[in-house]
């Protein structure tokens, strides 16, 4: 047997309650009937008015109502089994929830404590994002992903649920490393809009610079960060349990008990610096608050698609069966039919009579009924193209039947036959009969508005594409006329008049290449006739240039006749000159002999400082002299002593 579940289980309470209140009236009111029928009519007189009465079927009767009224009841809770997967679309954001479970979270100074406000505050914001994904950061000196972007509202709910203050093992407040965790966790690959929402209580370990540029860094990846104040400036002195239940108080290395603030300033300049806003965790409903102010504003991502269970809803068994109870109650007799025949009918005879021209009007009814019966179940099944035969084929038998027309255009929606879906809508709408349909007109024009896409998407020439595209806009116009509430189709609407646009510019790139080759091709031919023109006037200028060389070459032959006599003349005097310098070398060597001479006569020492001297080389005892006189001069050189320990001023060491 099928899973039976109920969407509206609240009306079988009811059940419950009025199922005795219907049998207690019907009670009361057969109790106030044969009372007042005593009062009127004598006990004799009553026995023979009686006859032929059955008081089984005025019971049978009341039963048949009591049951018609389950029924209804049954109905409104509407009862649903089996199910179908189906494709839900959706448009939201990407968020990611960071808390603070520090333990600084365990102040008191908002009730319960400052874990539990922010956790609670997690479970209302899940309630307000109902189309967005959310994930789970858990922070401390260091942080940790949680959840992962989802969909799935209980997996989220789980996250939360876990958190606690032992849940990250290092201690601390590390708000940087919380931001960069974040932004890690979004899909690189995504193009959706990223949102930190960040609880805490500010009290950072970090150094300040230190956070707002993974704030800096978070905002150039393009995401906004709201941080959101846990506990009061005023602050609280903090407190833990032991396992035997009693509380101490949390203190620092000094041996001083430790006091949390909310840091506001702090979390002001991160949501400032991350092109977000700062709100205090305090008043009825703040999340509300930030999605309405924050969140909602934030224009939303593609859509995004998931399967999800649809439940076949089977209310209408429970209806029939109420509809047959009242039909039957109000057809049975209170007596039962005459064996005698009579000439003139009876009553009971009449009732049998209407009784089986009901039924003979509900058959054809439902014979009437079975052929579009079969082609949506051929709908249900996936059997498009089966579905839209039958529905055609009926709207031709009934052509003032738009609903029939309607149903065909969908079927061959759905079978890839958009011309003939096309059809069927366009005769949908100028049926007379939908006219009060104000609904039907709407989901028409927004299935015209698909199909003439569709259309117009595989056209080449760019006139046709664009005259199907502007009337798919009409339609999605129209559409919004009837229900300006429909995303889908405000969706569709701008998504179409997006690719409208672009083929407009496509067509003014072309028309632009055009204009330029046409452009390029006249240059070329103005550059070939410059070409030409330029090859003629160096043709001249190479004919001016040999005749220039001519008279040049002619010019330098009667200079060469009076260069040669120069020449000889600057030959002669170098010769001069050369024997001066002969003269002049031999002069001095004569001299260089005779002061060797004079040098046999000195000490060795005296030889080899003249040597030096002549070579141009300092003596020992000069050198000597110059390195006493230079002593006073030096400055001493300090070396620095190498391996030398750095040393580093620690500050207190944070663990709250």
């Amino acid at each position: 047997m099928p899973d039976i579940r109920f969407a509206q289980p609240q009306f079988l309470w009811f059940l419950l309650v009025a199922m005795p209140a219907v049998a207690g009236l019907f009670y009361w009111s057969w109790r106030v009937k044969q009372k007042l029928i005593r009062q009127f009519v004598g006990s004799r007189l009553l026995a023979n008015l009686m006859v032929g009465v059955s008081p089984r079927r005025q019971a049978f009767r009341l039963a048949l109502l009591a049951a018609a009224v389950a029924g209804v009841l049954l109905a409104l809770a509407r009862p649903q089994w089996g199910f179908a997967w189906e494709e839900a679309k959706q448009r939201g954001l990407d968020i990611i929830v960071a808390v603070d479970t520090s333990r600084s979270m365990l102040a008191q100074d908002v009730a319960p404590n400052r874990l539990e406000k922010a956790k609670l505050a997690a479970f209302d914001l899940m309630k307000q994002a109902r189309n967005d994904r959310l994930g789970l950061v858990a922070f401390a000196g260091t942080a940790f992903l949680q959840s992962p972007l989802t969909l799935d509202d209980q997996a989220f709910r789980q996250g939360v649920e876990a958190l606690n203050v032992g849940i990250i093992p290092q201690g601390g407040t590390a708000l940087s490393a919380a931001i960069r965790t974040s932004l890690a966790a979004f899909e690189k690959s995504e193009d959706n809009h990223k949102v930190l929402v960040l609880f805490t209580d500010g009290e950072d370990h970090d150094a300040d610079t230190e956070t707002l540029a993974a704030a800096k860094e978070a905002a150039e990846a393009g995401m906004h960060i709201f941080t959101i104040g846990v506990g009061t400036p005023a602050g609280e002195l903090l407190r833990v349990k032991d396992q035997q239940g009693n509380f101490s108080f949390i203190k620092d290395e000094d041996g001083n008990v430790v006091k949390s603030h909310l840091n506001e300033k702090l979390l002001r300049e991160i949501a400032t610096e991350a092109n977000g806003f700062y709100l205090p965790l305090q008043g009825a409903d703040p999340m509300a608050t930030l999605y309405a102010r924050g969140l909602a504003p934030l224009p939303k991502s593609e859509a995004t698609t998931r399967l999800t269970r649809v439940y076949r809803e089977r209310y209408h068994w429970f209806l029939a069966f109420a509809a047959v109870c009242l039909l039957l109650e109000f057809l049975l007799p209170e007596s039962p039919r005459s064996r005698r025949s009579e000439a003139i009918p009876s009553p009971a005879r009449t009732a049998l009579q209407k009784t089986a021209a009901v039924f003979c009007f509900l058959l054809l009814a439902l014979s009437g009924q079975a052929s579009p019966s079969g082609a949506f179940r051929d709908y249900q099944a996936g059997d498009f193209k089966a579905a839209f035969d039958e529905y055609s084929r009926l709207s031709q038998q009934n052509t003032n039947d738009y609903r029939l027309h309607y149903d065909a255009g969908a079927a061959a929606y759905r079978a890839k036959q958009l011309e003939k879906a096309e059809k069927q809508f366009n005769a949908t709408l100028a049926s007379p009969a939908v006219a009060p349909d104000l609904l039907t007109q709407e989901h028409t024009y927004y299935n015209l508005g698909n199909t003439e896409y569709h259309l117009g998407e595989p056209l080449s020439e760019p006139d046709k594409k664009e005259e199907r595209w502007q009337q798919a806009i009409d339609s999605y116009t129209n559409a919004l006329r009837l229900n300006t509430n429909d995303l889908d189709a405000k969706n569709n609407l701008a998504f179409v008049k997006q690719k409208l646009e672009e083929l407009k510019q496509q067509q003014q790139q072309q028309q632009k290449k055009q204009n330029k080759d046409q452009k390029d091709q006249k240059n070329d031919k103005d550059r070939q006739n410059q070409q030409n023109q330029q090859n003629q006037d160096q043709k001249d200028q190479k004919d001016q240039q040999q005749q220039q060389n001519s008279a040049k070459q002619d010019q330098k032959n009667g200079q060469e006749k009076k260069s040669d006599q120069q020449k000889k003349e600057e030959e002669k005097k170098r010769q001069q000159e050369q024997a001066q310098k002969d003269k002049d070398k031999e002069k001095q060597e004569q001299e260089a002999q005779a002061k060797a001479g004079e040098q046999k006569e000195k000490s060795p020492e005296e030889a080899q400082q003249a040597a030096a001297a002549a070579a141009g080389q300092m003596s020992p005892e000069e050198a000597r002299q110059l390195l006493a006189e230079q002593k006073d001069e030096e400055k001493s050189l300090i070396f620095a002593p190498e391996n030398q320990p750095v040393k580093t001023q620690f500050g207190k060491i944070k663990d709250w």
